[in-house]
C-alpha cells in the first residue's frame, strides 16, 4: 500500500526533525513525503533540505504566504502546494502536522485497517500532549473524529469528498462528507502519537471568529452552532470563546459567505449532528 504524505510547516525548526525521524523509522515507509516550507523565517528549510539530500523520496517545496499563523485556508493552501507536486500513484494520502512523533508501526497499522476494510475512508491514531512530564490524551480527542494534525485518506474517498476545503472547518467537513458518501471512519486508540505543540497554541487573535464561521459554512444552523459553541468553549475552559464562535457565525451569516456543502449535504450533516447530540 502506497502512502504519500504532505506536511505543511511554518517555523517548525524546533520539531520538524523529530517528526521526520519518526517517519524514517516506520516499519512501513511512505513512498513519498513532501514538506511544504510555508513562509518560515527560522531554519525549517535548511533542516528539511538535509533530509532531502539523504532520502530521494523526501522533497521540499518552498512557498510564500502571509506571516500570520491561522487555522484553515493557510494550512490547506500550503498542503496543495505540496499535493500538486506529486503523481497519482498513491493508495493513501496523508496530511500531517510538522510537530508529531509517530510510533514506529503507525503507517503499517493504518495499512492493516485500510486493507481489511474496503469502505474505510479515513483512519488515524490518537494525539497525546505532555503535561507535568507525562504524555496524556489531548482533550480535543474524540473516538469518532480524526484530528486535523494526522489525517490519512483512502484515495477514492479523498477524491469523492472533493479533497480538502481551504477553509476553517476543513477537518470536520471532510469527515461529514465521507459519511455522506458512505465511507467509514476508524480511530485506533492503541496508536499514541506525541503532539509536541498543543492545537491552537500559536494561532493569532484574528482566528477567533473562524470557528463560528466554519459552523455557518457547514450549514449547522443556529441551534446546532449554539450547542457546539458552548461545548467547545467548555472543553477549552474559556467562556469568551463561546462569544467569539457565535460572533463568527453571525458575521458569516450577515456577509452571506459561501457554504462548503450543498443543501442536501447540509441536511445530512444536521441530521447527523442531532443524532450525535441526542
Amino acid at each position: 500500500m502506497n502512502f504519500y504524505i504532505v506536511i505543511p510547516a511554518h517555523n517548525e525548526a524546533s520539531v520538524i526533525g523529530l517528526t521526520l525521524d519518526s517517519l524514517l523509522n516506520q516499519t512501513l515507509l511512505p513512498k513519498k513525503l513532501v514538506v511544504v516550507n510555508d513562509n518560515s523565517t527560522d531554519s525549517t528549510k535548511d533542516i528539511v533540505k538535509d533530509y532531502t539530500e539523504k532520502h530521494a523520496w523526501i522533497t521540499l517545496v518552498n512557498s510564500k504566504s502571509s506571516n500570520e499563523h491561522l487555522p484553515g485556508s493557510k494550512i490547506i493552501n500550503a498542503f496543495y502546494k505540496g499535493y500538486n507536486t506529486i503523481d497519482e500513484d498513491y493508495d493513501v494520502i496523508c496530511k500531517f502536522d510538522a510537530d508529531l512523533i509517530f510510533p514506529p508501526n503507525y503507517l503499517e497499522c493504518l495499512a492493516v485497517h485500510f486493507n481489511s476494510s474496503p469502505n474505510l475512508g479515513l483512519t488515524s491514531g490518537f494525539c497525546y500532549v505532555e503535561k507535568n512530564g507525562q504524555w496524556v490524551l489531548e482533550n480535543l480527542t474524540r473516538k469518532d473524529h480524526i484530528r486535523g494534525a494526522l489525517k490519512a485518506y483512502r484515495k477514492d474517498c479523498f477524491i469523492q469528498i472533493g479533497k480538502l476545503k481551504p477553509s476553517m472547518g476543513w477537518d470536520t467537513v471532510d469527515e461529514l462528507l465521507a459519511k455522506f458518501y458512505g465511507w467509514k471512519i476508524i480511530t485506533d486508540e492503541s496508536l499514541h502519537v506525541k503532539h509536541l505543540k498543543p492545537t491552537g497554541a500559536s494561532y493569532n487573535k484574528n482566528s477567533k471568529y473562524l470557528q463560528g464561521e466554519a459552523m455557518y459554512k457547514m450549514r449547522y444552523g443556529f441551534l446546532i452552532t449554539l450547542i457546539s459553541a458552548l461545548k467547545l468553549a467548555f472543553k477549552k475552559k474559556k467562556l469568551q470563546l463561546f462569544k467569539d464562535y457565535m460572533g463568527g457565525y453571525f458575521k458569516a451569516k450577515k456577509e452571506g459567505l459561501e457554504f462548503l456543502v450543498t443543501e442536501e449535504q447540509g441536511q445530512f450533516i444536521r441530521h447527523l449532528r442531532w443524532r450525535g447530540m441526542l
